[in-house]
């Protein structure tokens, strides 16, 4: 289970900034306005030999009365409560203020590990000008310039030693660990217990009941699980909390130390922007997947209805078309007893691994049924693959031109290895290599 870095701190102190840098990337929107961060972002990041995620959030101003800045607030709340270490941001050049101070108060009191961040500062050789944050009471200030990358290595070598030493799970390897996530009010929770036959979590018709990740082991026809119930992202109502769209920590958590991802989706809503966000980052992660429509009672249906639905379900979730789909009602019970059926399925396919020599002569004959396409004189050959590992499935392609390699090629690569060994409900991975001729 990776850990997670939160930045936090009031409007327009480089927060942004400092996530773009630590990350590699400019996936947050920097402008000089506060409050452009309205959301709060993640993405996985690399120091050394430490992998982890980091989380963007808004601006934090307490004293405000504006109802899209408090929501800044809780989600920023959400992110410190899920985060083993917190990067505090203050502003160098606008020295501390009252917000500062309340931040401070705040982070105080999570006996979190919490590292006093300085930005844009330009001269490092007198450190007594930093001397007013002590005041804050968070420890030595950590002075950096995120803009230009000034000292920030060394706030990482600082950051990654106050990761937790111990992240393996406590679980045998042959339990099948399964996280139950979607947006609130979906059904996740019904899921749970319907799948458990107890009254294990509370649930409601008010989104956002269950707060926290829960992990129950079980076994089922001798077959030992844990399943993972979170508390999906929090939204109160579409115009009193606009921003909690990326609200999805919890689900990361889960995501992360689960096998197989089960994503509820509401039948009747279908599927909105919040879904696409976690199955995509169970994609990235390389989770196996299965979406699980539920509610399906509340539809009205005719002979048509499903292969309807299923039919819009997957032209929202385009790069999911190897998870399977099976349609429920928690409240009825249709259906729910099939789930663990499907987990068992894919959680054997994630893990499968197919003989090297049978592979080559699949690809072989994929190639001579359709050549690859040459690119500036050049046509690609490929010489050997091989599986390398599993969970998800990954494979080495040996190839004499790795830079001509096209995006559709390695598609329909893909489709002939689906096609001839399954891997379904399990992304599959490629990696390219050059190898001479």
């Amino acid at each position: 289970m990776k850990p997670i870095v939160a930045i936090v701190g009031r409007p327009n102190v480089g927060k942004s900034t400092l996530f773009n840098r630590l990350t590699g990337g400019m996936t947050a929107i920097i402008e000089n306005t506060p409050g452009v961060t309205r959301d709060r972002l993640y993405k996985d990041a690399q120091w050394q030999e430490f992998s982890f995620t980091v989380i963007d959030t808004g601006g934090i101003e307490i004293g405000t009365e504006d109802i899209f800045l408090e929501n800044i607030k809780k989600q920023a709340q959400i992110a410190i409560e899920e985060a083993d270490v917190i990067l505090f941001i203050v502003d160098y050049k606008t020295g501390i203020t009252i917000d500062d101070q309340e931040v401070a108060q705040m982070l105080r009191k999570t006996q979190k590990d919490v590292l006093l961040v300085v930005n844009k500062v330009e001269d490092y050789s007198d450190p007594a000008v930093f001397f007013d944050f002590y005041q804050l009471g968070l420890g030595e200030p950590f002075p950096i310039s995120a803009i230009h990358g000034m000292n920030t290595g060394d706030l990482l070598d600082k950051m990654v030693s106050l990761f937790p030493e111990d992240t393996t799970e406590p679980y045998d390897p042959d339990t099948i660990k399964f996280a139950v996530v979607g947006r609130p009010n979906v059904g996740k929770s019904s899921l749970v217990n319907v799948l458990l036959g107890q009254e294990r979590v509370i649930v409601s018709d008010i989104p956002g009941t269950t707060r926290d990740a829960i992990d129950t082991p079980f076994k089922h026809n001798e077959q030992e699980y844990v399943i993972i119930d979170t508390a999906g992202m929090r939204r109160k109502n579409k115009i009193s909390d606009p921003t909690e769209r990326y609200s999805v920590v919890r689900s990361l958590r889960a995501i992360d130390r689960c096998d197989v991802v089960l994503m509820v989706i509401n039948a009747v809503d279908g599927v909105i922007e919040q879904d696409k966000k976690i199955a995509g980052y169970a994609l990235e992660q390389g989770k196996a997947c299965i979406l699980v429509i539920n509610k399906w009672d509340l539809v009205a249906k005719d002979d048509k209805t499903l292969n309807r639905v299923e039919k819009e379900i997957r032209s929202e979730l385009l790069f999911l078309q190897f998870a399977p789909t099976i349609f429920v009602s928690a409240v009825t019970k249709q259906r729910v007893v099939k789930i663990l059926d499907l987990v068992d399925f894919v959680a054997q396919q994630h893990s499968h691994r197919v003989s090297t020599s049978i592979l080559n002569q699949v690809i072989s004959e994929a190639v001579q049924l359709n050549p690859p396409p040459s690119y500036k004189g050049k046509r690609l050959k490929i010489l050997f693959v091989t599986q390398t590992g599993v969970k998800p499935p990954t494979f080495v392609f040996f190839v004499n031109e790795p830079d001509i390699v096209h995006f559709s090629y390695q598609r329909f690569l893909e489709n002939k290895i689906r096609e001839n060994f399954g891997f379904e409900g399990t992304p599959i991975r490629f990696v390219i290599k050059k190898r001479d001729e």
